[in-house]
């Protein structure tokens, strides 16, 4: 079973979340820590979509995975 480690880290306020699934299978979500705590939330649930949609194995780009889900 996949585990979801969040960290939030110092990042450009331009990057809002970013996730890395890791060798164990694993997803490592890092939120952006300047956020507002609704950012935060609603950055969390958008990375955790990505998750639910396997988007990760996906051949699109990304541009267009982020437009889906928007």
């Amino acid at each position: 079973m996949s585990k979801l480690i969040v960290r939030q880290i110092k990042m450009p306020l331009t990057i809002r979340a970013f996730t890395i699934p890791d060798a164990n299978g694993d997803f490592n979500i890092y939120i952006n820590e300047d956020l507002s705590d609704e950012a935060k939330k609603k950055s969390l649930a958008h990375e955790k979509m990505h998750i639910a949609r396997n988007d990760f194995a996906s051949l699109k780009p990304a541009r267009l995975i982020e437009q889906e889900i928007i």
